[in-house]
């Protein structure tokens, strides 16, 4: 079943996240679908922390990213979805490549949404489950 209530696709993600946090990183959008948004973030100089592993508040960028976008295209239109709340779990350290993610939603409802974001690295291994709550806000 189709949840976005809005035209969607890659090339409109990618031409709005032009000169943001998504872009300095190095996000890239890679697929909509029917009931999902996918995309990657690099592991290289601008993502990893100190000790050589993709830094975990990057893989939470990523989630915040998917899960946002997600949830505005599935409001009505006039309306705008902004974040509550945020978790990570971080299960497995990357050191190259890329980390896919994929979020899908849990929830859509009237008032709130929530979304599932699952990360993979290039074996498609899981490397951090996160889940976005989203405050849909009414046109004032």
């Amino acid at each position: 079943m189709r949840v976005w209530q809005q035209p969607i696709s890659v090339a409109e993600l990618t031409r709005t996240s032009l000169d943001t946090a998504v872009s300095h990183l190095g996000i890239e959008f890679l697929a909509v679908g029917d009931d999902f948004i996918r995309a990657r973030v690099p592991v290289d100089a601008r993502t990893r922390q100190p000790f050589g592993l993709l830094h975990g508040g990057v893989s939470v960028v990523l989630a915040e990213t998917l899960g946002s976008v997600a949830a505005n295209y599935a409001c009505a239109p006039g309306h705008k979805a902004v974040g509550l709340d945020i978790n990570a779990n971080h299960l497995r350290g990357v050191t190259s490549g890329w980390v896919t993610g994929t979020t899908r939603a849990v929830h859509i409802g009237r008032t709130t949404q929530v979304w599932q974001i699952d990360m993979v690295n290039d074996a498609g291994e899981p490397t951090c489950v996160s889940r976005i709550t989203m405050a849909v806000l009414a046109p004032r």
